[in-house]
Order: structure tokens, then C-alpha cells, then sequence
């Protein structure tokens, strides 16, 4: 088997994992890293993100999505406005049994989605390449998280068709993000705002969990 060219970032992972208190198997360990490696491949030609340094890489995309796994309880979740696959493909290595579904309107990206889950064996997982207005899933999620998609009310409004009521949002917000707390629409409730630590990470991490209560 091929050496993994960022095997020497992987301690940095697992100490990361012990910190988050997440039990993975050496087998999904490996698959973080084998996507942390084709994100960095991948991006060199495809863009996928700002980020070129493997280790910023590892913090700032790979373990900031992965400080959210403790908190995600939903049976089947839609990444809406996937990009690179944060946090989607981390979410379908840790919840193998999880459906973990990945949405972007931009093709490039959902290219690269297509190769790492064929790589990655992500059985558990469909790549949509479509608008979010535009897909009408059948069943619906219970569950639509977003990492630096769009506002809130704008993360609401386009995604309430993707979720039953009582559906959950889950938003993943840096600190400063959340006054547009104070405008948001009568069929969504903000149940809790959970303080990440993510480690490694010298910023503020939010998650917002939101329910869908209506559908007006």
C-alpha cells in the first residue's frame, strides 16, 4: 500500500481525536487522512478551497468539522453547499450506519465528491450536483447541516423543503456570525447554541442546532 504523503500530520489527528473524546478505528482514522490527502491533491487543480498548507488544512477544514461529530444525532443528514466535503465526508466516516448525503451546484466540487467517496468505499453516501432550491429528496433528512453556506435565514429558507417538521438544522458558525440570530423566520426554532473547542484552533466555533416547527 502506498504511504499516505501526509502520514506525518496523523498524530496531530489522533491527539485531535482524544480531545474530542471520539472513539474511530484505525480503519476510519486512515480514511480521514487518505481524504485530507486527496483534498490537498484535488485542490491544486480544482480549487476546492483557500487553504494550501496540508496542516492549516487539517485544522481549520478536517478537524473543525470533526469537533461537531459529538453532537450530530440525526439518522440522515444533507450537507448543503458541500464544497470540498466539510463536513460531509468526515460525517459519513464516522457514522458508517449514518445515511450522510453531500449537495453543491458547483460541478468541479461535486466532481472531486464522486472520486474521494468512490476511494473513500463511502457506501453510505450520495453526491447531488444540483441547486438546493431545485432538489426534492424522497425521504426527506432529518437532519440539514451547512458549514459557511450562506446566513441563517437564507440556510432556512432554501433548505425547509429538504426536512419533515421537527427536522433538525445543524449551522456551523464562527462566533462573530451569529447577531443574524435576532432575524430569523416564524417555522424555525433555535433549540440550543453549542460552544465548540476545536483543537488546535486559536478562533470561536458555534454550532446552532435549529428545529423546523412549521412549514409556513
Amino acid at each position: 500500500m502506498t504511504q499516505n504523503p501526509l502520514s506525518h500530520l496523523q498524530p496531530q489527528l489522533e491527539a485531535a481525536l482524544e480531545n474530542l473524546a471520539l472513539e474511530l478505528s484505525g480503519s476510519q482514522v486512515d480514511a480521514l487522512m487518505t481524504y485530507l490527502s486527496l483534498l490537498q491533491k484535488w485542490n491544486k487543480v480544482y480549487n476546492l478551497t483557500a487553504i494550501r498548507d496540508p496542516q492549516e488544512m487539517l485544522i481549520k477544514h478536517l478537524i473543525d468539522s470533526l469537533a461537531v461529530v459529538p453532537h450530530i444525532d440525526s439518522p440522515s443528514v444533507i450537507d448543503v453547499g458541500s464544497g470540498g466535503g466539510l463536513p460531509g465526508i468526515p460525517l459519513a466516516i464516522c457514522f458508517p450506519d449514518r445515511r450522510i448525503d453531500m449537495l453543491d451546484s458547483n460541478i468541479k466540487k461535486t466532481r472531486f465528491l464522486i472520486q474521494a467517496k468512490a476511494e473513500l468505499g463511502l457506501k453510505n453516501s450520495q453526491v447531488w450536483h444540483k441547486r438546493v432550491e431545485e432538489y426534492q429528496p424522497d425521504p426527506l433528512y432529518g437532519a440539514v447541516v451547512s458549514r459557511a453556506f450562506a446566513s441563517l435565514e437564507d440556510m432556512f429558507s432554501w433548505t425547509k423543503e429538504l426536512l419533515p417538521q421537527n427536522g433538525v438544522w445543524w449551522a456551523m458558525k464562527a462566533q462573530k456570525e451569529t447577531e443574524e440570530l435576532a432575524n430569523l423566520p416564524s417555522y424555525a426554532h433555535v433549540a440550543e447554541i453549542i460552544e465548540l473547542q476545536v483543537p488546535g484552533l486559536d478562533a470561536q466555533r458555534r454550532l446552532i442546532k435549529a428545529l423546523k416547527v412549521s412549514s409556513n
